[in-house]
């Protein structure tokens, strides 16, 4: 008999739950202050449920621990929640009007602050990226995973360059095309993909968010300019009736602060395990536009899952814009197509010169 499992992480669920049952096998208590229910966990049969960094009341866990349960303490000295149950927003990440005081800074300079070799650092970080994983299954358990498309590139591209325009285009036209953008949430490009997302259900706003926008074309030298100036546009366009991206960025590119425009942010640690999750739920392709070292690694990363796929449903479009750039300014294409001669996926990798060209590809057959 399999043991059905439930999720509790909020008091409004372990109320809701609680009031059904006294077994309490196969729960998951993430992060909930539980010290006003100190009789009701004296009543119930705990075995076999897990507690994650909850707060009781005095000799409620020993009682819990004692009885069957399996608690796992809060860890000290963090700057984030190691068992969080849902993904960032940029709210939360930006709660001050200075980004040095800033959350997302915070956990920044923590991370970069304790080692790995501290045993509560390590478990933290790898606490906190279990979770947010756990989290972003959650966010797209209704998605479907064959209309979720990557959006590489360059975080170094200005607001102000066409490449940047054509990047928020290909946001927007997935997105209006029933598609959900998910890009790896820093500046640049990325920030682009989200904001043409953002700003679907708006025609025509992109030009009056990018005269906002390119007083600060970039997050060098100032990221409070940068960012200041889209929160104007999320105040314009409220988040509530925005169109809806993801993100995946990491503190471990710590320069690259995360844009605001991804409705739902995944920020790891690990950057390999926002990486492969990043690839993994990328089924209905990936397009990468100009960039370097980092876009360039993301490009060979999905070709090798690609090349060595175990199954051909497994392979997904990978479309690189921009013919000359991809040829001979950084020659991935060539090497692209030797390596798909004669395999399926060489039948799924194309280079294109614009993103309308990307999209129509994407979007085929819809």
């Amino acid at each position: 008999m399999t043991r059905r499992l439930i999720d509790i992480e909020s008091l409004v669920d372990f109320d809701a739950h609680i009031g059904r049952t006294r077994r309490l096998n196969g729960w998951f208590v993430q992060s909930v202050d539980l010290t006003g229910r100190t009789d009701v966990l004296r009543t119930v049969d705990p075995r076999g449920a897990v507690f994650l960094g909850c707060e009781f009341a005095p000799t409620v866990e020993h009682d819990l621990r004692r009885s069957g349960a399996l608690l796992f303490p809060r860890l000290p000295d963090l700057p984030f929640d190691p068992y969080r149950a849902r993904l960032y927003d940029a709210a939360e990440l930006y709660d001050t009007g200075e980004y040095a005081a800033s959350l997302d800074a915070a956990i920044y300079a923590w991370s970069h602050a304790h080692p790995a070799a501290s045993l509560t650092a390590e478990l933290g970080a790898t606490l906190h990226d279990h979770a947010i994983s756990g989290a972003f299954e959650d966010a797209t358990t209704n998605l479907d995973r064959r209309k979720i498309v990557g959006i590489m590139g360059g975080h170094a591209v200005p607001r102000g360059e066409e490449t940047y325009r054509t990047a928020a285009e290909l946001g927007e036209n997935l997105t209006l095309s029933g598609r959900t953008v998910l890009t790896g949430g820093g500046p640049g490009a990325m920030e682009a993909a989200n904001l043409g997302a953002y700003l679907s259900p708006w025609p025509g706003s992109l030009d009056d968010a990018l005269m906002i926008m390119t007083s600060a074309p970039t997050d060098r030298p100032s990221i409070d300019a940068w960012a200041h100036t889209a929160f104007e546009v999320r105040a314009r366009w409220p988040v509530a009736s925005a169109g809806r991206s993801l993100s995946i960025p990491t503190w471990f590119y710590g320069h690259e602060p995360t844009n605001v425009f991804a409705t739902e942010i995944a920020k790891y640690f690990s950057n390999a395990l926002r990486e492969d999750t990043l690839l993994h739920h990328c089924g209905g392709g990936v397009v990468y536009l100009p960039g370097q070292a980092g876009t360039v690694q993301e490009i060979f990363q999905a070709v090798t899952e690609n090349f060595y796929a175990a199954d051909a449903s497994l392979v997904v479009p990978l479309i690189l814009v921009g013919r000359e750039y991809w040829t001979d300014v950084y020659p991935a294409w060539p090497l692209l197509q030797r390596l798909g001669a004669g395999r399926v996926m060489g039948e799924l990798i194309y280079c294109v010169e614009g993103v309308k060209e990307a999209a129509d590809l994407l979007t085929a057959g819809t």
